[in-house]
């Protein structure tokens, strides 16, 4: 595949997706747009792009050329009906399989999904029919979801890491050399499994007095926040934010020291790194993922070890070599509105403490694994990613 090929003969290519720094749709659509612009001309369908979402001036300006112009994006948004001249990538919203922007086609359209309800009525599945001529999943989870709903124009490609930034160099600690530093990241809320993560480290906090928990739990959804109130494990009140002094009083409520905790406000991907590798394990319980987890494959690929869940999306990432698994799941059901929306996966809160107190007392044997960890996502790149949509988008245009 011809990569630098930036003659007039590059394709074009509109994609409906959100870029940012912060969350991982918006990380998802800044790598997709600038990895695709090396194999095809790519306008990004949006109203401007701001510095604030994305944190770094040289993303800032790299993808301020390929956003299209305020009057082209107005005129889209006001048009009840439009057919783009080229293929159009846009990412699926929430739990449906309803594109970014309803009232906009391309000449081919692909959709974009993670999603983790994965009990679909016919609506939604009649939805991803009409909308889309085909659509790409974030898990071989989500693949198998919708082909058993009888979607089979489907296919999975995984989210990747930037190499330039997450990669197993120097992975040794520069600071707190006199800590078990225990990392947790994503979100919070009741899926990511933040209170298995409360419950497993206060049992290592009351044993060992060098142990720390680094946590980055920012959430800007109170919505998903307070999901946490299904809690089995942990005393939750519901809360309208997530600022970094809500989660120490969830933290000091449930008895764990603050001063053997960091509790770090919402940063961008690009600086994530350095906190990393100033760690010695990351612990990712979470009960589902639409996805692969991107903060999981972003602290793998810079050379660390990661306790997780071997289910759902992180099924694409784990391996006996890579991590260690926990495998001993109990089925868990979500429900909404009095209706089953989701089947997910309960962590065993007792192998997760044993996972963690096993790697408190092997530090030794980290070392393999998460060098096995760097070596794995070191090719799984953005780069690969972007090819794999141009693949199915040139296979079908």
């Amino acid at each position: 595949m011809q990569g630098n090929n930036r003659d007039h003969q590059q394709p074009l290519i509109y994609a409906a997706l959100p870029v940012g720094s912060f969350h991982g749709w918006g990380v998802c659509g800044k790598y997709l747009v600038k990895e695709l612009s090396e194999l095809a001309d790519v306008k990004l369908i949006a109203n401007s792009v701001n510095y604030d979402s994305l944190g770094d001036e040289l993303e800032y300006r790299f993808l301020s050329t390929k956003v299209i112009n305020p009057e082209q994006y107005h005129r889209i948004l006001n048009t009840p009906s439009l057919v783009l001249k080229g293929p159009l990538i846009q990412s699926i919203v929430g739990n449906t399989l309803r594109p970014l922007m309803m009232n906009i086609r391309g000449a081919f359209n692909l959709g974009y999904t993670f999603f983790e309800d994965n009990i679909l009525n016919s609506d939604i599945i009649e939805d991803g029919k009409r909308f889309f001529d085909y659509i790409i999943t974030g898990s071989t989870w989500n693949e198998r979801v919708l082909r058993d709903y009888g979607i089979d124009k489907v296919a999975t490609i995984i989210q990747g890491i930037d190499p330039v930034i997450f990669n197993p160099l120097y992975p040794d600690k520069e600071y707190l050399k006199e800590y078990f530093v225990v990392f947790s990241g994503g979100k919070f809320e009741l899926r990511k499994g933040q209170d298995i993560v409360i419950k497993a480290y206060k049992y290592l906090q009351d044993k060992y007095k060098d142990v720390m928990l680094i946590n980055t739990w920012f959430n800007y959804w109170p919505q998903s926040m307070n999901t946490m109130a299904g809690s089995p494990h942990i005393v939750f009140t519901p809360s309208q934010d997530a600022s970094t002094e809500v989660i120490n009083k969830i933290l000091a409520a449930n008895g764990i020291d603050l001063k053997r905790v960091i509790t770090l406000p919402a940063m961008p991907n690009q600086m994530m790194a350095r906190l990393y590798k100033n760690t010695d394990i990351g612990l990712f319980p979470n009960r589902c993922e639409g996805g692969t987890n991107l903060v999981l494959m972003e602290y793998m690929a810079c050379g660390k070890p990661v306790i997780a869940s071997y289910n759902t999306g992180h099924q694409d990432i784990l391996t006996e070599g890579n991590s260690i698994m926990l495998k001993q799941m109990s089925p868990m059901t979500i429900s909404k509105d009095n209706r089953v929306i989701a089947q997910w996966n309960e962590p065993s809160l007792e192998e997760v403490i044993s996972a963690l107190q096993w790697a408190y007392l092997n530090r030794h044997s980290l070392r393999r694994i998460a060098q096995q960890a760097g070596r794995d996502m070191s090719k799984k790149t953005w780069k690969c990613s972007a090819e794999r949509f141009y693949e199915v988008l040139t296979r079908y245009i």
